[in-house]
């Protein structure tokens, strides 16, 4: 018999695990929670939620290992290639005016996106001016991030991807090959930094010309995603870019009149309120 959550029980078990560990999930969309729930039960052979919860108390790592399930860690470089395009096109001349530019990811999983970032920055000559926070929940995600190590199988993919999104030289000048892996360079990593913070339960912690969170907030109920929103508001400077993913949007939370449309396809908006 397939494994059913009930909603109640669904809301218990997310009280307990935020008041053992501090992760709330209690506002992310309930049929894709369950869906990872019931998957994550299957693959340890847990009966009920009553066994997982009791499993999750007692052992950080396999709290840890149902983090990295509940996460969502599907990236790639350069991903959405006319969303990077539209950044060198619209975003970078207007960060290009600043002395200083500090870009907040939130929710990087296993890095690519912000070593896409960190280049598209380098191929602006902006790198030396510039830094990267990459955030995620998922610490075994970031551990990932911060080597900066890759399948080198992914680099084909990568560098169509680079190319299709308008870059200018080779992406091979950004990493080093190492047996069937490719390890990105010292120079690429000394702007970025990767941190964990909770969407859900952490503050502003800087201000930013450019926030990108793309493909998270689909997974927020609605009042969560005005959090978020409001979150991303105060952490930007006056006039600075918010990107969202192209099913994402800002037009139901309460501070869709203080952004203006940049790049309505590419849900990319700028602060003005």
């Amino acid at each position: 018999m397939p494994l059913r959550i009930s909603s109640t029980a669904l809301t218990q078990f997310w009280h307990e695990i935020h008041e053992a560990h501090g992760f709330d999930f209690r506002d992310y969309s309930e049929d894709s929670i369950k869906r990872r729930i019931v998957h994550f039960m299957n693959e340890k052979k847990i009966a009920d939620l009553e066994h997982l919860q009791a499993k999750i108390l007692v052992s950080e790592s396999f709290f840890e290992e149902f983090i990295q399930e509940m996460s969502v860690t599907v990236t790639e470089m350069f991903r959405d290639e006319k969303f990077f395009k539209a950044l060198r096109e619209k975003v970078i001349p207007r960060l290009a005016t600043y002395p200083f530019i500090k870009v907040w990811l939130a929710g990087c999983a296993t890095g690519e996106e912000a070593y896409s970032i960190a280049i598209l920055l380098d191929e602006a000559g902006l790198s030396s001016r510039s830094l990267i926070y990459a955030t995620d929940i998922n610490q075994r995600s970031l551990q990932i991030a911060k080597e900066g190590l890759y399948p080198k199988e992914k680099m084909d993919a990568a560098s169509q991807n680079y190319m299709n999104s308008g870059g200018t030289g080779n992406l091979e000048q950004y990493y080093l090959s190492k047996y069937n892996s490719v390890i990105f360079t010292k120079n690429l990593k000394q702007n970025l930094v990767f941190s964990p913070h909770n969407l859900a339960v952490d503050r502003s912690f800087n201000e930013f010309q450019l926030i990108l969170c793309r493909n998270v907030l689909i997974y927020f109920k609605q009042n969560l995603q005005n959090k978020v929103i409001n979150l991303f508001y105060d952490s930007l400077c006056p006039f600075g870019f918010l990107a969202l993913g192209n099913k994402e949007t800002i037009l139901f939370c309460d501070r869709n009149k203080s952004f203006d449309e940049v790049d309505r396809r590419e849900k990319i908006y700028l602060k003005t309120g």
